[in-house]
């Protein structure tokens, strides 16, 4: 690819191109066939909803490349949000495009303007092949650019310019991928809280150092358990070279099957992890798949396997569906699905791929392991449980996931709030993880509380020690866990909108029906507009004097104020016959109104 062009226009593709212009509301849209000598043809369609139009192009050639590029005044605009959970200020025209395909991120992006409100939403209807993407500030003009161009015959794409909150319209873009590819019904068990074993653990554990923090996950809440790193290898070093065998490490897992069934015993499901792309320097797979590989990954000391070639596919999923046919368990923690999207390092040894490719994409040829993978677990169980993570979280990979977690935060509260809010508008159907909580040994009661309010409008998942915890940071575990329960509808399901993105979400609202729920992350008031005749509101501010704003009043409430383990501050009958009400919440805890 050449230089960028200064203008915000995609950079020369060194073909024959032929644009015509396209009045689409308020924009000039700029078409492009690249590689054909003939216009696209072009259809605009309003939807249902004011301001937000569908404009589908299509070629005549069976080579051709589309680009659609639009531009509008950035006027007004606080930040970009795209599904990255990158920096949200604007980034300038001139900045290298994103890619967005099956194995990483999703084709959607949005500029915020004032009250969190859309200057303009858009997402691409391309599930699986790579699809390119330019967006900046044009710095001579103080225009916004866009372009966005695939390979292929076809190009959908879905522009919202009706001002609506950011995060209406970005799921808005889901709800329509949704009607591109159908996804799975999820159970019930993906949205339930995790124990994840690896900043527990790491690689240093045995099958009864999981059975001994697995007896003491299930009193407090947990209803999963995921066996990380760690369970195929004798070894202890951050290595991956002995993954792609995936056998049970026989010294510290001498009896699998067995562990597996102590810990259902105990009320957990069982999800194991498993590297797809990599056989290890050292591994057996290494040399039967020889030749049938991307890259050398020397750092990982792992080779990264071609997902175009049958011989790669057959091979890993037999070896990842031997954790359910072979030792029963409940589900996979499917992990690294992005690397297969990893670009060449400078200087690096090419890689043709496998001589057998039966796809033209990458991408292609992991949809084909994936839905291989589904195919096979789910004729042994039926409600297998599948993980995945960010940012391999577009909606090609919905029909064969239940779940997709918050890439690695360790230690970051605001990180994860961020990342959790972020997959949640472009999740669609999936229940939305965090990455597992964490915390020094001598954490207070009131910041694990405020740890796990920061993942308040996910699942939780949390990786510590619980043997070293004291019986105060325990309860305030359970306590917030059985919040999470009782209130799962509201906080997993229920209509999200978190705002001030230029801000990291300081502020995080959830309804469903009549019922509002908010995280307050800074020293902010909380609106609650509408009906509504149940209101919490979790403080994780140092600021405990939480003032609520109405827009009508309320009258009577039932009000309670709970502390971070649970314990009751304060309850009373309120009149409140104003349109304000302020009242103390210690941070971590809990304030519940009901009319």
């Amino acid at each position: 690819m050449t230089a960028l062009s200064w203008d915000g226009s995609a950079p020369s593709s060194g073909l024959t191109e032929t644009t015509r212009t396209v009045e689409a509301g308020p924009l000039a849209l700029g078409v492009t066939a690249i590689g054909g000598d003939a216009a696209p043809a072009v259809t605009v369609t309003a939807t249902g909803t004011p301001g937000v139009l569908l404009i589908e192009a299509a070629a005549t050639g069976p080579d051709t490349r589309l680009r659609i590029s639009w531009q509008l005044p950035c006027t007004g605009a606080t930040g970009y949000w795209t599904p990255h959970t990158n920096a949200r200020w604007l980034p300038p025209s001139w900045a290298l495009p994103r890619e967005a395909s099956l194995p990483k991120g999703a084709p959607v992006g949005s500029l915020v303007g004032p009250g969190d409100g859309a200057l303009c939403t858009f997402a691409v209807g391309e599930l699986v092949r790579p699809v390119t993407i330019g967006e900046g500030a044009v710095e001579e003009t103080g225009r916004f650019s866009w372009w966005v161009e695939h390979d292929g015959p076809k190009l959908a794409l879905r522009l919202d310019l009706s001002g609506r909150h950011f995060a209406d319209t970005v799921r808005e873009c889901a709800d329509w991928w949704a009607g591109l590819a159908p996804a799975r019904t999820v159970p019930a068990a993906a949205f339930e809280p995790v124990f994840c074993t690896w900043y527990a653990l790491h690689l240093a554990m045995t099958s009864a150092d999981v059975e001994r923090l697995a007896t003491l996950a299930a009193p407090l809440g947990f209803r999963s358990l995921i066996v990380d790193d760690g369970w195929q290898t004798d070894e202890r070093t951050r290595s991956y070279a002995t993954t792609g065998d995936w056998q049970p490490a026989p010294r510290d897992f001498p009896d699998f099957a067995d562990h597996v069934r102590k810990i259902q015993g105990l009320g957990l499901n069982y999800l194991l992890w498993h590297a797809i792309p990599f056989v290890g320097d050292r591994s057996e797979a290494a040399r039967e798949l020889a030749g049938h590989t991307l890259a050398h990954l020397p750092l990982l000391e792992t080779h990264l396997l071609d997902p175009r070639s049958p011989t790669v596919r057959a091979h890993q999923v037999d070896r990842l569906a031997a954790a359910v046919e072979e030792h029963g368990v409940d589900g996979l923690k499917v992990d690294f699905i992005d690397t297969f999207a990893r670009k060449p390092q400078p200087g690096a040894a090419p890689h043709t791929g496998s001589p057998e490719a039966d796809c033209a994409t990458v991408a292609e040829g992991v949809q084909k392991l994936l839905a291989e993978l589904d195919t096979r677990l789910r004729a042994t169980r039926p409600d297998v449980l599948i993980e995945h993570r960010q940012d391999y979280m577009g909606p090609g990979l919905w029909p064969y996931a239940d779940m997709v977690r918050a890439t690695d935060c360790p230690h970051n509260a605001v990180e994860n709030r961020v990342r959790t809010a972020d997959l949640r508008l472009t999740a669609g159907p999936l229940a939305v993880h965090a990455d597992p909580l964490t915390w020094h040994p001598d954490e207070s009661p009131e910041q694990i509380a405020v740890l796990l309010q920061s993942v308040l409008f996910a699942t939780a998942q949390v990786s510590v020690d619980l043997g070293a915890q004291g019986a105060d940071r325990l309860t305030a575990v359970a306590f917030w866990l059985s919040v999470m329960k009782e209130h799962l509808d509201l906080l997993q399901r229920g209509e999200l909108r978190p705002h001030r993105p230029e801000l990291a979400y300081p502020l995080i609202e959830a309804r469903n029906g009549a019922q509002l729920a908010f995280g307050r992350y800074a020293p902010l008031p909380v609106r609650a507009a509408g009906e509504w005749e149940l209101l919490l509101v979790a403080n994780a501010d140092q600021d405990t004097l939480v003032r609520i704003e109405f827009d009508r009043a309320p009258g009577t409430v039932d009000l309670l104020v709970q502390d971070c383990l649970g314990g009751t501050v304060a309850r009373a009958q309120t009149p409140v016959g104003g349109t304000e009400l302020s009242v103390r919440v210690p941070t971590g805890g809990l304030l519940t109104l009901r009319r």
